[in-house]
């Protein structure tokens, strides 16, 4: 996937009420088109008795996946509008699910469209949008007599320390954004003079959330 992508990290929900009919919308995070389906299922049966379920979701990373479904609404006034909020905010690996509860009074092709698109965008505001970022996990280890400099180098690259050890030497975890770890290596071996021993852990992805960087599983 691409080094950085816009996605949601957990379920939200919300309710509008449109000319007394009641729009309950959820939207989750989802990875796969199976992820997806079973939310799907799970949000029909919990609402057996709503006039429409309808959906749309999308996974991949050039979103591989797309689907949606009007669930016996005017052809082109329900899925693709809930659709559009995910294409339109280019919002990754997730799913909207739109229940409707007749309430009596026709809302027209206008009035559906803006209806569903408000519905899906209450929901995933109600989950929060997070900008997903890759980074790469090190090692650093260092001797207590570098350990100052070193530590220092790492807070003023805005890098982010995930741990720090101390045992015969000093050893951080850092977290290094995917496109400065070239930078990351080269300041770290020239302010210790090569004595620090850096290693590469693994890669992964994290979104910031309410100012803390959450890794995602």
């Amino acid at each position: 996937m691409s080094d950085k992508y816009r996605t949601i990290l957990n379920e939200g929900m919300a309710e509008i009420i449109e000319k007394k009919s009641r729009f309950i919308s959820y939207a989750k995070p989802v990875k796969s088109d199976e992820e997806a389906r079973e939310f799907i299922e799970q949000i029909k049966k919990q609402n057996w008795d709503a006039t429409h379920n309808v959906f749309a979701y999308q996974v991949g990373e050039k979103n591989e996946i797309q689907r949606f479904s009007d669930d016996g609404e005017p052809q082109g006034t329900a899925g693709m509008p809930v659709l559009t909020v995910l294409t339109g905010e280019e919002i990754k690996n997730t799913v909207i699910v739109v229940t409707r509860y007749f309430g009596g009074t026709l809302l027209g092709t206008g009035g559906l469209v803006r209806a569903y698109g408000k519905a899906a965008k209450e929901a995933v505001l109600a989950a929060g949008i997070a900008e997903i970022e890759s980074f790469e996990r090190y090692s650093v280890k260092c001797s207590y007599s570098l350990s100052g400099k070193v530590q220092y180098e790492i807070l003023q690259g805005n890098y982010i320390i995930e741990d720090t050890v101390f045992m015969e030497d000093v050893e951080y975890i850092v977290l290094v954004p995917d496109e400065k770890a070239g930078a990351f290596e080269s300041t770290i071996t020239d302010i210790s003079g090569a004595k620090a021993k850096i290693t590469h852990i693994e890669s992964v992805r994290g979104a910031f959330v309410n100012g803390k960087l959450e890794i995602c599983q």
